[in-house]
């Protein structure tokens, strides 16, 4: 009787409260894994096999980094990144920066619903059926909910990620290859690498990804007091979401790369595994790409729509209701309506679009992470929340290759 009482029971609600410090880190992470994204690594997986391993690896510190700063920075002044910009940078440096911003996410906000659409069609069911419902349920969810209750079902859609994972298994990788690539580094001075290079960059470290991790750690009304959880939040996101960002570059080489077989977007890679790896492993590539779009596509739109509203002073926030706040609601409506409407244009080809969204994301990356050293080193601005000496030079680092692999693509590779 002694021992059954001291047996651990490990009931859902222990689970929750085990849980209960994700929130912004592993939505922001899990949404950086879109459609375009698993179209990014699809494509790398199957023209480079294992060795785009070791970018995701050292993306990852450099990722990791950016968001914690995003984060403290939101929780030390109470103010979204855009925000802070206009004020010590001015308005000039603001519009560019919302106009790269605005570019890169229609574009990949359009991508989210053509994943939705891919992946509805694996399963038989017709893009103009499956684009209107999840438009308007993402519509509903977030101008009909609270910032708790959209948070909920945001970390519920993460869970696609246990679909890479498993897709991956079943497919049995090489693990000594795969543990040799991550640690190794390999690098081809050729054009198509270095865009490739630069993409899978451009969908890891985002631009809207800072911005949106500051903007909701605002909203959800965290502060240094109660910080804690919400850096291993940070912590935990982006390890989860880089693993699951390996993991589909591993199951791809491991299957279409040995074979030969070059795909470009993410359906086609879920195609591609049925004769070489099997039914299940194509339905659960589907229900992640799915799963990942839905996700993707309620954030995208509220990324954008925290930039604008912070930028020019317009009420904001997810806890406000229609009419308080009615430019926040309304550019989050326009931008879900026009990016499903986008999708639904018959024989239109969106994987370029895909594709230069990642690529502009790139570009713009360098000029925010340097706008974000001097905003998190303003003691003036940060109090002694400032940044550390390695973070600066993480962050620093990763400008200076971004920039490199930008000027070696423009002169030709």
């Amino acid at each position: 009787m002694t021992n059954e009482r001291r047996r651990p029971r490990f009931s859902l609600r222990r689970i929750l409260l085990v849980l209960s410090f994700l929130g912004p880190g592993l939505i922001t992470a899990s949404a950086d894994n879109d459609a375009s994204g698993i179209a990014t690594y699809s494509m790398a997986g199957s023209i480079y096999g294992l060795d785009f391993l070791w970018i995701i690896l050292w993306v990852t510190v450099g990722e990791l980094v950016l968001q914690e700063v995003a984060a403290r920075m939101g929780a030390t002044t109470g103010k979204g990144l855009t925000d802070l910009i206009r004020e010590r940078f001015g308005v000039r440096l603001t519009f560019l920066v919302m106009s790269g911003l605005i570019l890169a996410n229609l574009g990949t906000t359009v991508s989210q619903f053509a994943g939705v659409a891919a992946g509805a069609e694996l399963f038989g069911v017709s893009r103009y059926i499956a684009v209107p419902i999840a438009a308007a349920g993402i519509w509903w969810l977030v101008t009909h909910g609270t910032y708790n209750r959209v948070e909920k079902v945001l970390l519920g859609l993460s869970l696609y990620a246990v679909a890479y994972i498993v897709s991956t298994f079943l497919v049995g990788p090489d693990w000594g290859e795969v543990l040799r690539h991550t640690v190794v580094p390999t690098f081809k001075m050729e054009r198509t690498y270095i865009l490739a290079v630069l993409a899978t960059i451009g969908t890891t470290v985002t631009p809207w990804a800072a911005v949106y991790m500051q903007a909701s750690i605002v909203d959800k009304g965290v502060t240094m007091r109660n910080y804690g959880p919400t850096r291993a939040d940070v912590i935990f996101g982006t390890a989860m979401g880089n693993v699951v960002s390996a993991f589909v570059i591993i199951a791809v080489a491991a299957t279409l790369f040995v074979q030969g077989i070059r795909v470009e977007t993410a359906e086609q890679a879920a195609l591609a595994l049925t004769p070489v790896a099997g039914r299940w492993a194509t339905s659960l590539f589907g229900v992640g790409l799915v799963g990942a779009s839905l996700l993707a596509a309620s954030v995208l739109p509220l990324a954008t729509t925290y930039a604008v509203c912070e930028a020019f002073g317009f009420e904001r926030g997810i806890d406000h209701a229609p009419h308080e706040a009615p430019v926040f609601f309304g550019l989050y409506t326009a931008q879900v309506v026009l990016g499903a409407l986008v999708v639904l244009i018959p024989g239109l080809n969106l994987f370029f679009m895909m594709w230069i969204s990642q690529v502009a994301n790139a570009v713009l990356l360098p000029l925010v992470m340097v706008l974000m050293i001097k905003l998190a080193n303003d003691s003036g601005l940060m109090g002694r929340w400032t940044n550390s000496r390695w973070k600066n030079v993480v962050m620093g680092i990763m400008t200076v290759l971004v920039i490199g692999a930008t000027v070696a693509l423009a002169m030709g590779g």
